[in-house]
């Protein structure tokens, strides 16, 4: 299934496709179907309920990921344990999530950014990490919407189309998370309002 990854997808090591919970699963498109089922009743629940909770928590992190795809993939919620070509060394990632969610505290506190930019660096932060072995991109994106709500915002429109399948829309995702690890926000900043 991991042959047929869009552009910027990270392919899952034999181990954590040892993880899929059902077992009828063959292709990638029954598996990205599965994976939005999930997403979509876990999102579901997390706008109906009355108050959102601290985002900007590592057990909510985590939390958020398992419901996320708890119904697809064993691992869901846990930390990756292997390096990939993107995000951080794995022994780390508990600390830069741990760091992460320090300054976005001191962000919120001190007013130093807007609402919508300290979601978008959240985010962003959040895809550098690469937490999880699969998921981080649909992850980091719910994560930055439940903030920048909680923050008293609305959601972000992420380009209003669907980012798991190849397209000039995803290419200009990639590409400005690419602006952001030069430290430049603009691009991502436009993006989550296109």
């Amino acid at each position: 299934m991991t042959d047929d990854l869009p552009p910027g997808s990270t392919p899952l090591t034999p181990a954590e496709e040892a993880g899929l919970i059902p077992s009828h699963i063959t292709t990638r498109g029954e598996l990205n179907e599965l994976e939005q089922a999930n997403i979509l009743e876990a999102t579901s629940w997390l706008f109906t309920r009355r108050a959102i909770k601290n985002v900007s928590e590592t057990t909510f992190l985590k939390e958020l990921h398992r419901r996320l795809f708890g119904q697809v993939w064993r691992w869901a919620g846990q930390y990756r344990k292997e390096d990939r070509n993107i995000g951080v060394h794995w022994p780390q990632i508990s600390y830069e999530v741990e760091k992460l969610c320090a300054e976005v505290s001191y962000w919120i506190e001190n007013r130093t950014y807007s609402a919508e930019e300290i979601a978008v660096r959240f985010h962003h932060k959040l895809v550098w990490i690469h937490c999880f072995p699969n998921g981080n991109g649909r992850h980091a994106r719910l994560a930055a919407d439940l903030l920048v709500v909680q923050l008293q915002g609305e959601r972000f429109t992420w380009g209003s189309t669907s980012l798991d399948n190849p397209s000039d829309v995803r290419s200009r995702y990639i590409e400005s998370l690419r602006n952001a690890d030069e430290h430049d926000y603009d691009a991502l900043l436009r993006f989550v309002r296109t």
